[in-house]
């Protein structure tokens, strides 16, 4: 079975990766991932605020507003909680990329234009094949608009686009009032990828101790829907391509954001609890399955059930919201 598909402009045998995650910190798991069949190796994101403590001494020092309290500048990690920091990041892309053949995406975090274009060059010079720009932006100001928080990252994207020669996705949340028109956008940019979608982490409340604490909670594929709903939205729409992350735990799951648009199927939580194998059982298990089902390849599959494809388009847009409430009914206990 045929399961290549095309994703940033490079030409992979199938659509599975990592997603970026902490299990690329070690080069013998790199190595794993890639015996495994992983098309490509998404770093884990380094994050402005590590680039700003190395080159100024500490975040406290820059970007705070006058009401910004201690309580609130506690949560930044301190530079030795980083996994890798800023020097250590550019020698794991240097690492990475001389122990595998396949495509390395290293990942920069921000939410400044000025935190992302030295170290978008250096990646790309320690050996990066492509970016993805992971874009987590929390707005807690009255004052800032959702045209605001879209033209910060526009501009992000077309600084490291003119910064660097290698391919660059933008790496999206789910909270844009209108994902097409933003993607539109991006796309007039030139960007090469949209990844669909960030995961916000939510802080929790300890109502003993009346501390805000952090908490992390690995997907389901009840996440994948979020995912498929856009990606069936976007595919045939905009010329970058678009990868799927979240949620991708099983072969079905995988194929759903295949027939949805995806080009680039990211998997995180599975490699996580199953290791790096799950990776290779879902890449036989998708090829099983569309083999049984008389499809020649998986580019036959891919975007047949977007928007534009899909036999009942009223599934992606406002019937199907008033099709579930009605057609819901109460199971007794």
């Amino acid at each position: 079975m045929d399961l290549s598909t095309t994703y940033l402009g490079f030409t992979l045998p199938h659509p599975l990766m990592p997603g970026a995650s902490p299990l690329v910190d070690d080069l013998d798991m790199v190595r794993r991932l890639e015996d495994a069949g992983a098309a490509a190796i998404v770093m884990r994101s380094l994050f402005e605020e590590q680039i700003t403590r190395e080159q100024l001494g500490s975040v406290h020092n820059i970007m705070v507003h006058e009401n910004t309290s201690a309580e609130a500048l506690s949560y930044f990690p301190e530079p030795d909680e980083f996994a890798l920091g800023p020097e250590r990041y550019l020698e794991q892309v240097r690492r990475i990329k001389a122990a595998v053949d396949v495509p390395v995406i290293a990942s920069l975090n921000g939410t400044t234009p000025e935190g992302w274009i030295d170290y978008a060059k250096q990646m790309q010079e320690a050996g990066a094949d492509a970016l993805e720009i992971n874009f987590y932006h929390v707005s807690t100001d009255p004052t800032e608009s959702g045209a605001d928080v879209e033209q910060r990252l526009l501009d992000v994207v077309r600084l490291v686009k003119q910064a660097v020669t290698v391919p660059v996705a933008a790496k999206l949340s789910p909270f844009f009032s209108s994902l097409p028109h933003l993607a539109r956008q991006l796309d007039a940019l030139h960007v090469d990828g949209l990844v669909l979608f960030n995961r916000f982490y939510q802080p929790d409340i300890d109502p003993e101790t009346l501390e805000a604490t952090p908490r992390l909670s690995l997907s389901t594929s009840d996440e994948l829907l979020l995912r498929i709903r856009a990606l069936a939205t976007l595919s045939g729409r905009v010329r970058a391509s678009l990868a799927a992350t979240g949620g991708v735990h099983t072969a079905i799951d995988a194929l759903k954001a295949v027939m949805a648009g995806a080009h680039g199927v990211q998997m995180v939580a599975a490699l996580l609890h199953h290791g790096p194998q799950r990776l290779g059982q879902v890449r036989d298990e998708l090829a099983a399955w569309l083999e049984e089902h008389e499809y020649e390849s998986l580019r036959q599959a891919q975007g047949s059930m977007n928007l534009e494809r899909s036999p009942d388009p009223d599934a992606f847009e406002r019937g199907n919201y008033m099709r579930v409430l009605h057609t819901w009914r109460l199971t007794r206990v």
